[in-house]
């Protein structure tokens, strides 16, 4: 005689729930981990901000930053100069504003345009090898060769002075460290057993390198493409002090700083604090910010 079949247990309501809410997010993990230190609040806090004045300056800004006031040539911090005024009365709190839209432009698009030739030149080194990966290291090394600074001088030199040439400057030394980092990640992934059951199927190079070996290297770029975008700021900052960025006039915190040589000798401490301070945070607030993704995103130093 058959046994009876059982009945399954009903399942109440309040279990699917619990269950469901025990489905955590790879998105909810990664920002539960993130907010714990307190220094990628800080620091995420202050990006924000600085992006929402650079998008918000012609309205929060007090006065043109193009536009003299002949009353107060040179004149210190006021009521009505917050951080004074250069020795042609331009106001320096709205050209530190405005400078904001510049510098998180020349850093966003130089790092990109690095990033996106660097992981590119990774991806084929790290997959193909033999002379093709000899060849972008060996390139690779060149560059490495020159500090980055100096490279960039050289870069601006060879194609003249200009804000889009000290992008293009800027965006050259950041190559070789992408390409680098992205052929180490992809020379370890390529070895794993998914990708070769990948090939194995009969898979195409460009979905492997795309859609398996590229996810895997993210990580690290993430990492890199935010604290490079500080460095890019710097180094775009001192090509401009030099003379080497845009023209004089334009509000950019590398000019202001060169227009304020001859004003520090006569004791105006404002027109170079100020713009230096908001160089040293900004450069600070992205390094600190790639730290936190760093102890974030990498599994080895996971507590």
């Amino acid at each position: 005689m058959r046994d009876p079949v059982t009945p399954l247990p009903e399942i109440g309501h309040s279990e699917v729930t619990a269950s469901t809410e025990d489905i955590r997010s790879p998105w909810r993990d990664f920002l539960q981990s993130f907010f714990r230190h307190p220094v990628a609040i800080v620091s995420t806090l202050f990006i924000l901000l600085l992006i929402l004045v650079a998008v918000l300056a012609p309205w929060i800004a007090p006065y043109d930053p193009q536009v003299p006031d002949w009353m107060a040539l040179g004149a210190g911090p006021s009521a009505e100069h917050w951080f004074g005024t250069d020795d042609l009365g331009r106001d320096v709190l709205s050209r530190i504003i405005f400078g904001a839209r510049i510098s998180l432009y020349v850093g966003l698009l130089s790092v990109t345009l690095g990033m996106v030739l660097g992981v590119l030149l990774g991806l084929l080194a790290g997959y193909y090898g033999k002379w093709l990966d000899m060849l972008i290291m060996r390139g690779s090394d060149v560059l490495f060769a020159f500090p980055g600074v100096m490279l960039a001088i050289a870069v601006v030199a060879i194609l003249g002075p200009g804000l889009n040439n000290v992008i293009i400057a800027v965006a050259v030394f950041s190559v070789p460290v992408f390409a680098r980092i992205v052929r180490a990640s992809t020379l370890s992934i390529k070895q794993s057993a998914y990708i070769e059951a990948v090939r194995c199927v009969g898979a195409p190079d460009r979905v492997v390198l795309l859609r398996h070996i590229l996810p895997g290297t993210l990580s690290n770029v993430i990492v890199y493409f935010t604290m490079r975008i500080g460095t890019s700021i710097l180094t775009a900052a001192s090509l401009s002090f030099i003379g080497l960025g845009p023209e004089p006039d334009v509000p950019e915190w590398g000019n202001i700083l060169a227009m304020s040589r001859n004003m520090m000798m006569a004791g105006k401490w404002n027109v170079s604090v100020f713009p230096g301070l908001a160089i040293f945070l900004t450069v600070l607030a992205f390094n600190l910010l790639g730290d936190a993704l760093r102890d974030t995103l990498d599994p080895k130093l996971q507590k």
